[in-house]
């Protein structure tokens, strides 16, 4: 891609409730004309106008009008920058468009979806043509998947410092959590079940840890049940998301040519005090009445927070383990900040000559770099513990 595109980033879906999240971020970290070029984008020029003047933006920030429903204005869109960032969900209804668009300009691309069954078309329709073109196509960049794909990566690390090889085993465990849902997340949630009723294969493959590594089919993976974990130190009980997380772990063990092993075996659960599975340390709120484009409230992100461990397990038993914790809620406060921040890290961080064009995770296309700008920018901390 030519460095005289007129924009590093765009945000689409800026008039959505994470989008325009996303928005202020990229304001109040890198300016509306200063250190990062970008501009926002959605339906309604309107819409945006008004945006921009709430979030304190001057009226020279940049604004694009692009529809999912109109290819043509997407392709313009796509053509005018390096990355696009799209909070346009869900993804399965609203996203195809514009990772074609994107893949035929040579445009990288992130997002934050967790719809499993979604990516694995994207991969099989997009990924040959976007090593063609150059463009990186980098999934699941919020709470999905980034700390769970990261904190994998961070204590397999640690475990080759302390073992000298990877460890077969690894748990991911949330230690602790607070934050609440928005209407999209529902909307998109409410998306997958249907198409689930209507395709009982779309819940086959969400069920496989696999279904995200075309050819490769690893061994059985841990039962995700309520048991005492022994080596976690707590009981443990079952994660709604960790059908999206496991995938992308595996993913990325498999695009970097299984640096983990063949034979990882890996699962996501939430330490509880006990057999009933409650825990006064786990919080998330779930509003049905919230519509797309609403939302917890400022307030609300800003008293959010998650701890996550993970704990790495050689042949042996030997273990070392390692913490991920942001500092707001994890659906919105965070994963605005880390979705934007991926944007910028592939814009600037990551050549074509380490990361080529592809369908991606975001552990296997940026790994460092990405950690690097979580923990200066986006309130994400990366640390190993005793």
């Amino acid at each position: 891609m030519a460095d005289t595109r007129e924009f590093e980033v765009i945000v689409y879906g800026a008039t959505g409730y994470t989008g325009r999240l996303v928005a202020e971020h990229l304001l109040k970290t890198y300016g509306a004309a200063g250190d990062l070029a970008w501009a926002m984008a959605g339906r309604s020029q309107a819409k945006l106008e008004e945006v921009r003047r709430e979030i304190g933006a001057p009226a020279s920030l940049p604004l694009i009008v692009a529809d999912a429903a109109d290819p043509v204005s997407l392709e313009a869109m796509v053509k005018r920058t390096k990355v696009i960032i799209t909070t346009v969900g869900p993804y399965q209804l609203y996203g195809s468009p514009l990772v074609a668009a994107c893949v035929a300009a040579g445009t990288d691309y992130v997002d934050l979806t967790g719809e499993s069954h979604w990516i694995a078309a994207m991969i099989k329709e997009h990924d040959a043509a976007a090593r063609a073109s150059g463009a990186r196509i980098v999934f699941s960049c919020g709470f999905d998947s980034i700390p769970f794909d990261l904190g994998v990566y961070f204590v397999q690390k640690q475990a080759r410092e302390a073992f000298g090889a990877a460890a077969p085993r690894v748990r991911g465990r949330v230690r602790a959590v607070r934050g609440g849902a928005s209407g999209g997340t529902l909307a998109s949630g409410a998306t997958s079940m249907a198409a689930i009723e209507r395709d009982p294969s779309i819940g086959l493959l969400r069920a496989n840890p696999f279904a995200l590594t075309p050819g490769f089919e690893g061994p059985a993976q841990p039962e995700e049940k309520i048991y005492e974990d022994k080596v976690t130190g707590s009981w443990v009980a079952p994660f709604i998301m960790s059908k999206t997380n496991t995938k992308a772990v595996h993913r990325s063990n498999y695009l970097m040519g299984h640096p983990w092993g063949r034979d990882l075996r890996y699962d996501e659960l939430l330490m509880v005090d006990g057999p009933e599975g409650d825990s006064p340390s786990l919080g998330f709120k779930v509003n049905p009445s919230l519509k797309p484009g609403e939302g917890p409230s400022r307030e609300e992100r800003e008293a959010g927070f998650y701890d996550l461990l993970f704990i790495a397990e050689a042949a042996d038993g030997r273990t070392v383990r390692a913490a991920v914790r942001g500092d707001m809620d994890p659906g919105y406060g965070s994963t605005s900040k880390m979705l934007a921040e991926s944007a910028v890290c592939l814009a600037r961080d990551v050549p074509r000559t380490v990361t080529h064009g592809g369908c991606w995770t975001t552990a296997s296309a940026m790994a460092e770099p990405l950690i690097w700008r979580l923990e200066a920018r986006a309130g994400v901390t990366f640390t190993a513990e005793a």
